[in-house]
């Protein structure tokens, strides 16, 4: 069997001692990095109003990484498709494309805003699975050329349109015949699922049979605790937020620490610590062979944050590394 590609998610997530602006330069120079290890992809995120992500377009930033680049695909981890006309979407992938010809993806989520400020500033208080199936026709259409008017500028290529799915997602992408991108619990409960979307697949042009990437957190340290470590800063932000209403840029969290926290916050951290990989590189090479294999896996998204920017660089070149096999 060929080797599953590995390819990077990077939020621009903030540090508690940078400014925002770092944290979008810091992205930039991980994907001249992973490019030079041979990662598949390089994609970036949307996420409005979240003092802890600086990434709120894109588009924008998939521009600097393509521009800092020669060779890896560039894409997002997705453009949010309630807070975009799908022939604005269409029409900035297109421009992408022409500038990088070959190397851009469109990942597509559903997701509203973090909060009910965020989702009315962005006008989309309310979304249904029909607007966003429309929506995605219409994103489509504009792709291929058929939409009701000319989204430019005209591209020889066709752009690899991604689909973020869940139970509902993976359904909508079978109709249409996209690839999805598969992370959180629906990854390690979703095998029925993903049977489910293999089997009422329908061919599409650019994509005649289904494709499965599996999107987590992946950790290579030196031993399983230095890890563990690690991943805390990201594991308690987002256990925070859930309290708080606010996803804050990362500090330095240790073990030693958590006893501080409430349980509900301890809870949470522990569920987002079962559903990271992490470990020697040795532990991580088994754990995601077994997860690709399970899962039918086509692609790896690692998806990774820590505080730790040297540690992050370390962990990418060990990732980067290893040869998985379904």
């Amino acid at each position: 069997m060929p080797a599953v590609p590995i390819s990077l998610l990077d939020r621009s997530r903030t540090r508690s001692h940078e400014r925002p602006e770092e944290s979008l330069r810091a992205t930039v120079h991980r994907a001249e990095r992973a490019e030079k290890l041979g990662y598949h992809r390089f994609w970036v995120a949307e996420h409005h109003g979240v003092p802890g992500i600086a990434s709120a377009a894109p588009t924008v930033l998939m521009a600097a990484v393509a521009a800092a680049t020669s060779t890896i695909r560039v894409g997002s981890g997705g453009v949010m498709l309630p807070n975009h006309q799908p022939l604005v979407v269409a029409e900035q992938a297109r421009t992408l494309a022409a500038l990088h010809p070959g190397r851009i993806d469109l990942g597509i989520g559903r997701s509203l805003g973090f909060t009910s400020g965020v989702r009315k500033s962005l006008r989309v208080t309310e979304y249904s699975p029909e607007a966003f199936d429309a929506d995605l026709d219409e994103l489509l259409a504009h792709l291929g050329g058929t939409g009701p008017v000319r989204a430019v500028p005209e591209v020889d290529e066709r752009i690899g349109v991604h689909l973020l799915a869940t139970g509902t997602g993976l359904a909508v992408a079978a109709r249409h015949g996209l690839p999805v991108v598969v992370g959180g619990p629906a990854l390690h409960t979703g095998a029925g699922l993903l049977a489910t979307y293999r089997h009422e697949y329908r061919p599409s042009q650019p994509w005649p049979e289904p494709r499965v990437t599996i999107s987590l957190e992946i950790l290579i340290a030196g031993t399983v605790e230095e890890a563990r470590e690690l991943l805390l800063p990201e594991a308690v932000a987002l256990a925070e937020s859930r309290r708080t209403g606010v996803f804050a840029p990362l500090r330095p969290v240790r073990s030693t620490e958590l006893d501080d926290y409430d349980k509900k916050v301890r809870s949470a951290v522990e569920r987002q610590l079962r559903q990271a990989v992490y470990g020697t590189a040795s532990q991580v090479h088994e754990q995601l062979t077994d997860l690709v294999r399970r899962a039918g896996a086509d692609e790896v998204l690692a998806t990774t944050s820590t505080y730790d920017r040297d540690a992050l660089a370390a962990a990418d070149t060990a990732l980067a590394g290893l040869d998985l096999r379904r």
